[in-house]
């Protein structure tokens, strides 16, 4: 019995786990889909294996007909829809939408709050169907596909929350060293209120010279926030910076008095340095409604996180806080890993309010740091 027939006597279609068994079907029905940026049987058997994926096939009458592939990012409330095909003859008689639903459904499961994907721009009946079910563009990815087709970024509260995202248009910047989150953070912020300052390698590593603690537990220093603090005045910002302990930020877990007293001197070299400003420290964690206050406002925000629920590694990490809402944080994070070549999964990732004051806490103090901008009509020498 051929398809067509099939549709017409409205045959059940079944969704199920990714596995082994389907990879070469899997392979056939990417090769007939798409012309570029294909998944390879690698990937395939890569996303099976995968616990941080959902990975479905649409199955009709014991033939895969379509797949999906949802991504999970750890630490956050986002699912990206990674890639999805339906079989050419299979078209027409609703598997896609199905799919979609069944995908959104697992997603929930997962405790997700948003859907994410890119949909080619020339791809007009694509986007009519996410559009249908009521996914919104929040921008383009210029040149985005391997024949330079720019993608249309689209995104839909899943979990039906009562307010539609408004996601600014951000800079991102990829740090190119393993210590260098802060500058990063910095560079975002500050090139979001000056599109002035420079968003490049030589602006990232001259912040980190001026605002680095030299050491930390092991290997390079990372940045504390009243050098990042200093640095951000010294370029014509307004900065308001929170600080949950005044003294002795990021000993924990140094071992050696010798780091030790090189930190205690640099601290003390900024905390005087600081004096000489209008910079205002203020000793405490600001409310997320402060924050979203001042972002409201004009301000642009960072913030130290550890990135335990985020990579599993109790790390310290600045982040730049793009949008807030009544339900989430969002954030830039400019540690893309090596093997990654997907910027967009490190944009606007959301992270439910709750989530969010759990990573803001490193070490045995549980020390957290936001650093608060405005822009001002002032230069400093």
């Amino acid at each position: 019995m051929n398809m067509a027939v099939q549709r017409k006597l409205a045959p059940a279609l079944t969704f199920e786990p990714a596995t082994k068994a389907h990879i070469d079907a899997l392979v056939a029905l990417e090769n007939a889909s798409f012309e570029t940026d294909r998944l390879s049987r690698q990937r395939f058997l890569h996303w099976v294996k995968a616990n941080n994926s959902i990975f479905s096939v649409a199955v009709l009458d014991g033939e895969v007909v379509g797949y999906g592939l949802v991504l999970l990012r750890n630490g956050t409330r986002l699912a990206r829809l990674y890639s999805i095909a339906i079989d050419a003859k299979a078209k027409g008689c609703g598997i896609g939408r199905q799919l979609l639903a069944h995908l959104e459904t697992q997603v929930i499961e997962a405790d997700r709050l948003y859907m994410r994907l890119e949909v080619a721009a020339n791809n007009t009946p694509a986007i009519a169907l996410y559009e249908s079910c009521g996914y919104r563009s929040f921008g383009v990815y210029a040149n985005y596909y391997e024949n330079n087709v720019d993608a249309v970024r689209m995104q839909k509260p899943i979990r039906q929350l009562s307010s539609q995202q408004h996601l600014p248009t951000y800079p991102w910047y990829k740090q190119t060293t393993d210590f260098t989150c802060g500058p990063a953070a910095l560079l975002m912020a500050m090139t979001h209120l000056d599109k002035e300052q420079p968003l490049d390698q030589a602006h990232e590593l001259e912040l980190w010279r001026e605002a680095t603690t030299i050491y930390m537990t092991t290997g390079h220093g990372g940045c504390h926030p009243y050098g990042l603090a200093l640095a951000a005045y010294r370029r014509g910002f307004d900065v308001t910076l929170f600080v949950s302990q005044a003294d002795e930020l990021f000993f924990d877990g140094v071992r050696s008095e010798h780091k030790k007293v090189i930190m205690r001197t640099v601290e003390s070299t900024f905390k005087r340095q600081l004096q000489r400003t209008d910079v205002e420290v203020v000793v405490g964690q600001p409310s997320i409604e402060t924050l979203k206050h001042s972002m409201e406002n004009g301000a642009t925000v960072i913030g130290l996180i550890s990135t335990y629920q985020l990579n599993g590694y109790k790390n310290p990490h600045w982040v730049c806080v793009t949008h807030i809402d009544h339900d989430c944080l969002y954030i830039h994070d400019s540690d893309m890993d090596d093997d990654d070549t997907n910027p967009l999964e490190y944009q606007h990732i959301p992270i439910a309010s709750a989530d969010f004051s759990r990573m803001t806490g490193y070490g045995k103090s549980k020390l957290s740091s936001f650093i608060v901008l405005t822009a001002a009509d002032r230069q400093k020498s």
